[in-house]
């Protein structure tokens, strides 16, 4: 299994998009997809018609097992899609009381890593949403995953977000053996304006060996999939910010393929 995942230390930037938008195109594929919800709000848990307010089982029960997580655990915790190869391991509200719950245990970090490989045979990939706050659950992300996305809203305050994003992933990848990969992708470009404009020139030469070549454009195709609980290219396989998702996983398989 591989383990993508989504961050960035800012909120409404479109890492639920992406992270449906990439699953989903995987699954089109064929591909056994999983995805992982660990962000409190629970939109990725919302978008496929589950309230994260009321599920009686989520992503918090691996935080809250005993010493070793139950190998049976994790695949006990997963809900079914609108998509016969996509499962979701939903979050719950009860994931932003963590922060104050697991201070002094150990190994809380690695809750995600852990449960994963006991899934490891049973999905081709696994994409996580993350919090748009750095925390236990953000650092489980980035400890789990192999390559990192982080989608970046193309206007000048969300630069402020990719700066504090990059320092963090800095600091984390300080303890991992190697570098963790990752893409900064330019979401919801609007060419019409100077912001979308300028931002994304900003990002080019700022982050030269890191940005995505292209953009995923401003798409309301998106907003009525999530209304509708369907996988974006399920929605409307021809809509211009699908297509755009369509480039970019291109590149990231052909980025592990290199």
């Amino acid at each position: 299994m591989r383990v993508w995942a989504v961050a960035n230390q800012k909120g409404g930037v479109g890492k639920t998009t992406t992270a449906v938008s990439l699953a989903g195109l995987l699954a089109d594929q064929g591909k056994r997809v999983l995805l992982v919800d660990l962000d409190p709000h629970g939109s990725m848990t919302s978008y496929f018609g589950y309230d994260p307010d009321s599920l009686e089982h989520s992503c918090f029960d691996l935080f809250q097992a005993p010493g070793a997580i139950p190998p049976e655990l994790p695949s006990q915790l997963l809900l079914d899609t609108s998509h016969d190869h996509l499962q979701l391991l939903p979050s719950s509200t009860a994931l932003a009381t963590l922060e104050r719950s697991m201070v002094g245990k150990d190994g809380m970090g690695l809750v995600i890593s852990r449960s994963l490989a006991t899934l490891w045979d049973d999905f081709d990939y696994a994409v996580i949403d993350s919090p748009p706050i750095l925390g236990v659950l953000m650092i489980n992300a980035l400890a789990a995953c192999s390559r990192l996305m982080i989608p970046v809203q193309c206007e000048f305050l969300a630069l402020k977000g990719l700066e504090r994003m990059v320092h963090t992933l800095n600091m984390v990848t300080r303890s991992r053996p190697t570098p963790l990969p990752y893409h900064i992708v330019p979401t919801m470009f609007d060419r019409r304006t100077n912001a979308s404009l300028q931002s994304v020139k900003e990002m080019r030469v700022t982050y030269p060996d890191h940005i995505w070549e292209y953009t995923i454009p401003v798409d309301t195709q998106f907003r009525d999939a999530s209304k509708a609980g369907l996988i974006p290219s399920r929605y409307d396989s021809e809509g211009r910010g699908i297509r755009g998702y369509a480039k970019l996983l291109k590149h990231l398989l052909s980025s592990e393929a290199s």
